[in-house]
């Protein structure tokens, strides 16, 4: 199938939001998405990015049924190792389900690959949920591990009024 990837611009965000609701919907996580289509525009596309973006699109004659041709996208943002120095973190990576398989998602963890090797970094990190075996399995074909099992780390996370106590002097 023809696709193309390439960086994610302002005009984007509207299909960035609805690929990330549908991912959320996916992981069974849809009620804990916050992120509007204007924080979107405001966080990845200002002077300083909190993010960086791709995007997989398909020409018109490949749209989807309800007209889609935006159909799979990456955020990622580059992070720092201590112990090895400059890394990029892949926050998302979406294909709509009617194009997997398709060799989409493997095109755009490549081209975050090269953006981060093309930066200086070391190492690309990313979280997958445990139950979703395809993915855990897509991954390590693709040479990655397994940081929780190999290594024995914890993803941890503080937010809201825990996050507003710990702030606290």
């Amino acid at each position: 199938m023809e696709f193309s990837i390439r960086a994610a611009n302002v005009e984007d965000c509207k299909d960035i939001a609805r690929m990330i609701m549908e991912l959320a919907e996916y992981e069974k996580m849809a009620d804990h998405v916050k992120v509007t289509q204007r924080d979107l525009e405001q966080d990845g596309f200002s002077k300083n990015p909190f993010f960086h973006g791709i995007i997989a699109e398909v020409p018109e004659q490949h749209k989807t049924k309800e007209g889609h041709t935006k159909i799979g996208y990456a955020l990622y943002l580059y992070s720092y190792s201590s112990w090895i120095g400059r890394a990029v973190y892949m926050e998302d990576l979406y294909v709509m389900p009617e194009f997997r398989g398709k060799g989409i998602g493997k095109a755009l963890m490549s081209k975050v690959a090269q953006l981060g090797l093309a930066a200086g970094c070391n190492q690309l990190n990313f979280t997958v949920l445990d139950w979703n075996k395809s993915s855990l399995d897509f991954y390590l074909t693709q040479g990655c591990f397994d940081v929780t099992s190999t290594m024995g780390y914890h993803c941890m996370r503080c937010e809201g009024e825990a996050l507003e106590h710990l702030a606290q002097p």
